[in-house]
């Protein structure tokens, strides 16, 4: 590699934004890190076409490749594993005379993501939607007691004191459902980055568990912890990982406590490269039909129970977009009169993860 060679590569790597050389057959001669970081699947020596199954992208370089164009502009949506949005620029790479079309690159593919700045667009017009429909019937009920308070029981010291009672929760549970909110939100925005930092799940699920086992005691509920003998080192966020088994846990405790006993494990699934982390309740189950649903915001089996444990509605499609953001899935099996076993599969290893 010459100097000026040397020199561009070094340029083109500190550039924060997605860079792409192929040469005249669309075979990838240079991807800097920003590139590599997004698709980790791109290899220098294959052809482009091969990871970015982009046709409006791949139209925009034959056109500067083949029908002599400088430059295109354009851009494309993924839908796996996760939804991203991306622009990109392509033009027309100069190269010596003496450059041969397999070694050379014939032109550049400057890309952007997109998908942080579309989602807080996306995430201010569906908090506002979700926060007026879900806040409306407690504030509804604050402003009825507070009518009352100023009128029929102005001078009732024990309606007083109920109806007061009653406003408390109604205010928690306002304060619950806009903190759901925002973490759904902030989830939601960074769903498509995936975490890098290794971190061993072992700890994390114990911690978990023993940060509910007051709340699981006060519900006459035993929580068996049956923790993978081995380290579990995966690529992830520690406290979205917390969040995770700290919302499957709790729902276990809350939904399943007729069974009196959860049950929690890790280990290394066999026959590949994944962990699983299953939570198991002896509760009443979940019929067939709600499976599908489960993970939607503000679907509720019970909306009358959920309401009365404290829940948001919004807990389980937390756990599934931070489970997408690990690129994992979560499993949900379930029958009435059975209980429910909600299991998370993440992969091992970042290599893989696509």
């Amino acid at each position: 590699m010459d100097q000026s060679s040397s020199l561009l590569s070094e340029a083109l790597e500190a550039l924060p934004d997605p860079v792409i050389l192929v040469d005249g057959r669309k075979v990838i001669v240079f991807i800097n890190q920003a590139a590599r970081l997004v698709w980790p699947a791109l290899v220098v020596g294959a052809p482009l076409s091969f990871t970015l199954r982009a046709p409006d992208l791949i139209d925009a370089l034959d056109a500067v490749l083949r029908d002599g164009a400088l430059e295109r502009e354009g851009a494309f949506s993924e839908r796996l594993p996760v939804e991203r949005d991306f622009s990109f620029r392509v033009r027309a790479f100069s190269t010596s005379p003496a450059a041969t079309p397999r070694t050379a690159p014939a032109a550049i593919l400057i890309l952007r993501d997109l998908t942080e700045m579309r989602r807080i667009e996306s995430m201010r017009v569906d908090f506002v939607a979700n926060a007026s429909h879900e806040l409306r019937t407690p504030l509804a009920s604050l402003i009825g007691f507070i009518e009352t308070l100023q009128g029929p029981a102005r001078s009732d010291p024990d309606a007083q004191t109920r109806f007061l009672g009653i406003m408390r929760e109604q205010g928690r549970r306002m304060a619950r459902l806009i903190d759901d909110l925002l973490s759904l939100s902030r989830v939601e925005m960074s769903e498509h980055r995936r975490p890098a930092d290794l971190i061993d799940l072992g700890p994390v699920v114990q911690q978990a568990v023993d940060t509910l086992r007051p709340l699981a005691s006060s519900r006459g509920v035993t929580l068996d912890l049956q923790a993978s003998e081995t380290p579990l080192i995966i690529p992830a966020d520690r406290d979205e990982m917390m969040r995770v088994v700290e919302n499957l846990v709790e729902n276990a405790i809350k939904y399943g406590q007729a069974g009196k006993r959860v049950e929690i494990s890790t280990r290394a699934s066999e026959g590949s490269d994944d962990v699983t982390i299953a939570i198991r309740d002896y509760g009443s189950g979940i019929a067939s039909e709600h499976l599908p649903r489960l993970t939607e915001r503000f679907y509720r089996v019970d909306a009358s129970a959920s309401r009365e444990s404290g829940g948001t509605g919004l807990g389980l499609a937390i756990v599934k977009h931070i489970i997408n953001r690990h690129r994992g899935r979560l499993v949900v099996e379930s029958e009435p009169g059975k209980g429910s076993v909600f299991r998370v599969i993440l992969p091992r290893s970042i290599g893989l993860i696509p």
